[in-house]
């Protein structure tokens, strides 16, 4: 057993409550008192202090006006920043510019179902279509759902006849769902619903019945709300209290399913002999059963290991006549295609369809007849098509370049929708016809152009890392910008999952028109370079992602983009980590910085909510390496008293259960009663938000303050307050 101890809170008096404050606070920022506790962890000999570890129960009464204090104080001096409401204004008066976004899309029995959000709108609507080119008929218009209360579509999905459609409906940047169908010809919600869900998974293939996913408890505010995951299946016209465990640790003990795991089933309607369930965490690596669809219906389903973690299969599969198709990192650090028998899967002899390119696998799709392979080399990407029949494959040829994305709406025929995008270029939908290999502009898309656009330009670079490694940057600025260190500077990171940063248009980038330079890293912990590259920022080697950001943030010092007091930094969820340990080991490289609902306190991670669940990526303080490795991460432990801290903004959602609002709140507390710079450390609180939202109302209002208060601190004439 690991040597480990309970933690240790002190009982305090009353007095000795009030006596324990923070450090005495800037008088011109007025910080609200924040005690501490004798609060600490022991693990493996070495014991780490928490005296934020009160902030962690949000439900007390103290706690949460300690946080309003601090909501108030912020957004009073927010509101001051001349830019930020017109950086907001600008955004809304571009997204209303902005084609219809499509999302959603899904081809069943003749009809086209997608989620549609206009320009300016503030959430989407669902449609269908009889045919890709029939008459638009509006499905479920999520804002008559509940008066008073601004309703967001999570999922929508249809069934196989396209007669129902089931929807997870969520509020105030919820991600857990209530469940309704609909019934598309009537145009009304069935009686009753499902609530919590991450949603629908998909139909039996009768169209009577369908997947979805369930949990031990109902409370969303518990503890334990993400573990004991399940699949249930709902038939329609009986009570929910009756529907059919499919799979869970609790049904299925010989599984050997984790508490932490989520066991999620469906049937792909292109392959409907088989029901296929992934038992998941963050981990890549793939854990999959399956068992024949005949076994839906009995007592008890019996499954078969199709995959383990071990056979080292990432980014999905695709079934097609006796075949089992997958990526794997198995002897190919950038990836490969392999298959191998439905009936009897062999992984470790599977045959190698695409052997290993010099870029990055990243996804795979299947439209009737067709394997589509997406690559990247984390900036452009391309496809490549795989007859399913004939075994030859060839690249798609595309009219643009940048990063690329397909989706094959309809599993019964080989038309699909190719997307492509860029830093500073909208996304272009394409329709592609892979039998006939045309493409046209979709009928999802329509061109928009944005005034002063012209004038960006973007590079790409790579940056000598710390040890040696080259570290992808890509840098939006104006064309003709003095390289003299007087800009302001916005760099962003990420760098975990192995989830590459490639790039994405948002109107949020139009801040580059205010002559600002806006900067992306690609760190280490994203898969740009692939499986090394991912693996070279991931627990122990965790240190590597900052190490690059900070790398990054040295670049474009050294070549005159910016400089120490024109530079800030931002990182959002796991970027936490990386912007959180960035300025702690250099705070002398950065002015401001935002830490968004991010991860800033990994030793605790693991005890909220969504912690368990995130172990295989970050680390468990139950191991000797993994828990040395989450205290190098970990932005509350590595806060010095004393030093010289850039101004900070943190940033928490109320309703986050990603990374509960306690985290950003810690670090804040931590830097606000230890640094000695003089510079605002603030923490802003939404309401109206969780980990993210679609409202873009909200979304905007929250990111103008982000950028105002960055802006602001660097020097930026346009976002002084008046004094």
């Amino acid at each position: 057993m690991p040597n480990l101890k309970p933690i240790r809170v002190r009982p305090l008096t009353f007095a000795a409550l009030l006596a324990l404050t923070a450090a005495p606070a800037f008088s011109q920022w007025a910080y609200p008192a924040t005690k501490t506790v004798d609060a600490a962890d022991t693990y493996f000999g070495r014991t780490y202090k928490d005296p934020y570890r009160w902030l962690e129960d949000v439900s007390d009464k103290n706690v949460e006006a300690w946080f309003k204090a601090q909501a108030a104080l912020t957004d009073s001096f927010l509101e001051k920043i001349p830019g930020r409401d017109v950086l907001a204004r600008e955004w809304m008066a571009m997204d209303k510019l902005q084609p219809a976004r499509y999302g959603d899309i899904n081809f069943e029995a003749g009809r086209v179902f997608y989620k549609k959000t206009l320009g300016g709108e503030n959430v989407g609507k669902l449609f269908f279509r009889d045919g890709w080119d029939g008459a638009e008929k509006l499905v479920f218009d999520p804002g008559t759902y509940k008066a008073g209360v601004t309703t967001t579509i999570q999922s929508a999905v249809p069934s196989v006849d396209g007669r129902y459609i089931v929807l997870g409906l969520s509020s105030g940047g919820a991600e857990y769902s209530e469940l309704r169908v609909m019934d598309v010809d009537k145009g009304a919600l069935l009686p009753g619903a499902i609530f919590p869900s991450f949603g629908a998974i998909g139909w039996t293939m009768d169209s009577k019945g369908f997947f979805y996913d369930a949990g031990r408890v109902t409370d969303t505010k518990s503890p334990d709300i993400e573990l004991d995951r399940k699949t249930r299946l709902h038939r329609l016209g009986t009570e929910f209290s009756s529907d059919a465990e499919i799979i869970s640790d609790e049904a299925n003990p010989e599984l050997g399913i984790q508490p932490k795991e989520f066991p999620e089933a469906g049937i792909d309607e292109s392959y409907p002999d088989y029901i296929v369930a992934n038992v998941s965490t963050v981990q890549n690596e793939l854990k999959l059963f399956y068992a024949p669809a005949s076994e839906i219906g009995k007592a008890k389903i019996k499954w078969d290991v199709l995959c383990t973690p071990t056979d080292n299969l990432v980014r999905g599969t695709e079934f097609y006549g006796d075949s089992i198709y997958a990526v794997t990192h198995e002897g190919a650090p950038r990836y490969k295609l392999v298959r191998t028998s439905v009936k009897h899967p062999d992984w470790k002899h599977a045959e190698t369809v695409l052997p290993e390119a010099a870029d990055s696998i990243q996804a795979l799709a299947k439209s009737k007849s067709f394997l589509f392979v997406t690559y990247s080399n984390g900036i452009v990407g391309r496809i490549v098509k795989y007859d399913l029949e004939s075994g030859k494959s060839s690249e798609v040829s595309l009219p643009l370049s940048g990063d690329i994305s397909i989706l094959c709406p309809d599993p019964h025929s080989d038309r699909a929708i190719i997307i492509i995008t860029a830093w500073i270029s909208p996304r272009t939908l394409y329709d592609y016809d892979a039998q006939k290999e045309t493409m046209a502009k979709s009928v999802f898309n329509s061109d928009v152009t944005y005034a002063g656009y012209e004038n960006l330009m973007t590079e790409e670079v790579e940056v000598p890392g710390h040890d040696g490694a080259m570290v992808p940057l890509s840098i939006i600025h104006l064309k003709g910008m003095p390289m003299d260190g007087s800009s302001s500077c916005i760099l962003e990171g990420y760098g975990a999952y192995g989830i590459s940063y490639t790039p994405y248009f948002t109107v949020r980038n139009s801040v580059a028109l205010h002559g600002v330079v806006v900067a992306y890293a690609h760190p280490r912990g994203g898969s740009e370079k692939g499986e090394a590259w991912y693996k070279g920022g991931y627990k122990s080697t965790k240190p590597n992602t900052w190490k690059d950001f900070i790398s990054c943030a040295e670049y474009l010092m050294k070549k005159g983009y910016t400089s120490p007091a024109h530079l800030a930094g931002t990182g959002t969820s796991a970027g936490g980590i990386l912007i959180s340990r960035a300025i702690t080991e250099r705070p002398d490289l950065f002015a401001a910085a935002v830490c968004n609902v991010g991860d800033a306190n990994s030793m605790r991670s693991e005890f909220s909510p969504n912690g368990p669940v995130n172990t295989p990526e970050f680390g468990t303080v139950k191991d000797p390496e993994e828990c040395a490795g989450l205290y190098d991460m970990d932005g509350v432990q590595h806060v010095q008293q004393g030093s010289r801290y850039p101004a900070l903004l943190g940033v928490c959602g109320w309703n986050d259960r990603r990374v509960p609002p306690w985290e950003p709140a810690k670090f804040v507390a931590a830097v606000q009663g230890a640094s000695a710079s003089g510079k605002p450390v603030f923490l802003k609180v939404n309401y109206d938000n969780g980990h993210f939202t679609e409202e873009k109302i909200v979304t905007f209002k929250n990111f103008a303050g982000q950028d105002a208060f960055m802006l602001w601190q660097t020097g930026n004439k346009d976002f002084q307050p008046a004094h």
